[in-house]
């Protein structure tokens, strides 16, 4: 018998969860994340609500095959720094390594540098050290290690990060510093070789300091989830764009766990409507996202997120801190948008939670979102509809002080529309980033929007961008959820080489290769992925000899793989150094399989007469009020035509095609 599959993206302000029925047909809901009022946790009060459960009873788990999620809960601690009290424990010498760093200067004109706050709560430094070939220079001291960390234990600190120099290569001082902090009690013991087994102290120490920092607190998550949910299987997506079961999901791999499911969404999506290149831009509630996609995922091996250094694989995704809840400042000269958010809590003033204005109150004041036509789920019994009442008396409020402060007459709608151009303006940027700046012409590709903000801008951005197709799914406002659905479980595994390329070494490479492959693939045997459905990627991490970035290219013979590298690096940085030797720097297998396959074939509707409206509203649109129509997609079929002003309404997202839009909007009906 067939049963009930949950694929759900818990975010900031949203939980979006896409439920696929035991006859293989979908449906979907939107969760405030955070509504302590009418639930825990908006996971499970949203599978509650589809199965028809009542609030607080039991989910009757024999109708439920699997729940495969992302979550921001190790992201949001990151960023908030509430995530567990950890103790770093470093080879003698090396207390302050992290903190120095590589002493980068972000902004190089400030005279006063702010350093992020580190994870770390203290230190304790081992009495160790060993040399770059592994040779043992000073033996581990195990009695003066477990007498500190000891006493690190008794002031309440129960989670540790073990990074000891040249770990990556000679693990055994750091393997009985593990023993030893097993021993004593920790809860939580990451130690480097295990996290992050590549060259570089301060990158592989910083991601193992994450993965102790945030573990303990994915692993409350998990283990509450997994307590509502008895004997149903639990996935969790993976920064690197995969599934992995609940047991295995780490600090270090969780940073962007929703965002990817997007990616894999967005690419699968697109695929199926024709659309091989395509720009991703999914704007949620706190911030946007924007993703490049030709042929093949991109992913970042290292990285920086809330100050913080990663040497981890992650979906190369460039975010910016505009999102629907983004809040509106007028600082008495001038117009902001965020970086700071409203959130879910009390979020937009529109939420009817006495919340300040933001980007979605812009949509809002101006006609683009239709309280009618958004989900009713505010006010204290969240069965409400958006409060506009409330918006335009704060939006009058703000032109009245604009009026105060400069002289200048700007009326509630002009200050709302000035707020989304500086909003648009941001987004567009952060995709010039992600294209042009690496040598893509953006003209070519498609927009693919998505995001529950995502519609309401999506042409404003196209054109800012000179770019000439949107894309937008049905399931466009929870698409993050659909990529839950739509990914495979990955294991992905690397090793540092850091040998010069040459015939001579490719045997090697072969070998080790091999060795990653057959660890990769056992784990996902591990968690019941049949071995006929698993396929394997080798890859090489190249880069010339005096440099410092790696490029990735797929593992064959010497010319090709030489080849395929020259032809990236000449992309991405329009030349070549020929006399420079190429070193292999790291070399990296992923397995992936057991994803879900399914069939989007597009509906053809059809309908007696024309497409009429359902409803003729007010839109406010470069600079004046216009007769705006009103379309539900469910009354469109293939071949239906809509020229601008219009809204498009559906359950999940609203898209506004702005007036003289002259470009194509392609609307998958499926």
């Amino acid at each position: 018998m067939k049963k009930w599959q949950f694929w759900i993206d818990r975010g900031g302000t949203f939980t979006d969860i896409v439920a696929r029925r035991p006859d293989g047909t979908t449906t979907t809901a939107k969760m405030l994340s955070e509504n302590p009022e009418q639930y825990r946790d908006a996971a499970v009060a949203g599978i509650r609500k589809l199965l028809g459960v009542a609030p607080g009873q039991p989910v009757p788990v024999e109708q439920v095959e699997c729940v495969k999620m992302g979550t921001t809960v190790a992201t949001n601690a990151l960023l908030e720094r509430k995530g567990e009290r950890t103790l770093l424990v470093t080879t003698r010498g090396f207390r302050d390594g992290l903190r120095i760093a590589y002493q980068n200067r972000p902004r190089l004109f400030d005279r006063n540098v702010m350093l992020p706050e580190m994870l770390y709560e203290s230190v304790v430094e081992a009495d160790e050290r060993v040399a770059a070939d592994g040779e043992v220079i000073r033996d581990l001291d195990e009695a003066g290690l477990r007498q500190h960390m000891q006493a690190a234990y008794d002031s309440g600190i129960r989670a540790v990060a073990i990074v000891f120099m040249h770990a990556w290569h000679a693990t055994a001082h750091e393997q009985r510093a593990a023993r030893i902090a097993r021993e004593i009690g920790f809860t939580q013991v990451s130690a480097s070789h295990e996290v992050s087994p590549l060259i570089k102290f301060v990158s592989r120490g910083d991601t193992t300091v994450v993965d102790a920092y945030l573990s303990p607190i994915l692993k409350r998550y998990v283990d509450q989830v997994a307590g509502e949910l008895p004997g149903i299987r639990l996935m969790f997506m993976q920064s690197s764009g995969g599934l992995t079961d609940a047991h295995r999901f780490r600090g270090k791999d969780a940073i962007l766990s929703g965002p990817a499911g997007g990616i894999v969404g967005m690419v699968r999506t697109s695929e199926i409507a024709g659309f091989p290149k395509v720009i991703g831009f999914d704007m949620g509630g706190t911030s946007t996202d924007v993703s490049h996609y030709a042929g093949e995922f991109e992913r970042e091996f290292e990285t920086q997120v809330a100050g913080v250094r990663m040497r981890a694989p992650m979906m190369s995704i460039h975010t910016v801190a505009a999102g629907g809840g983004s809040i509106l400042h007028f600082d008495g000269a001038r117009l902001r948008v965020g970086p700071d958010s409203a959130g879910a809590n009390p979020g937009p003033a529109c939420y009817r939670r006495g919340g300040p204005l933001a980007v979605t109150d812009c949509n809002v004041l101006l006609g683009k979102i239709q309280p009618d036509f958004f989900p009713k789920v505010f006010g204290p019994e969240a069965n409400e509809a958006l409060d506009r009442d409330a918006v335009v008396a704060r939006f009058t409020a703000m032109s009245d002080e604009v009026r105060a402060a400069t002289g200048r007459e700007m009326s509630p709608e002009q200050l709302a529309e000035g707020f989304l151009e500086i909003a648009v303006g941001n987004m567009a940027e952060a995709i010039k980033r992600i294209s042009v700046q690496r040598g893509h012409d953006v003209t070519e590709y498609a927009l693919t929007v998505f995001g529950g903000a995502g519609g309401q801008h999506a042409c404003l951005v196209a054109d800012a961008l000179g770019m000439t197709t949107v894309f937008a799914h049905p399931l466009g406002g929870v698409l993050s959820a659909y990529g839950m659905g739509l990914a495979d479980q990955t294991d992905m595994r690397q090793k540092t080489v850091e040998k010069v390329l040459e015939a001579g070494l490719m045997g090697q490479l072969q070998d080790e290769l091999d060795e990653l492959a057959g660890q990769a693939v056992g784990e996902l045997r591990r968690q019941h992925v049949p071995e006929g459905d698993i396929s394997v990627q080798r890859r090489l991490h190249l880069k010339y000899r005096g440099t410092d970035t790696a490029l990735e290219v797929a593992f064959s013979d010497l010319e090709q793989a030489r080849s395929d590298f020259e032809a990236a690096y000449r992309q991405r940085y329009s030349f070549l150094m020929p006399n420079r030797e190429l070193v292999v720097e790291t070399i990296s297998v992923e397995a992936t399989g057991g994803g879900e396959r399914v069939g989007e074939a597009p509906v053809s509707r059809t309908r007696e007469g024309a497409l009429a409206p359902r409803r003729v509203v007010g839109m406010y649109s470069a600079g004046a009020w216009r007769d705006t129509p009103l379309y539900v997609r469910e009354d469109m079929a293939g071949g239906d035509v809509v020229a601008g002003p219009a809204i498009i309404s559906e359950p999940n997202q609203t898209t506004v095609v702005e007036p003289g839009w002259q470009a194509e909007l392609t609307l998958s009906l499926i």
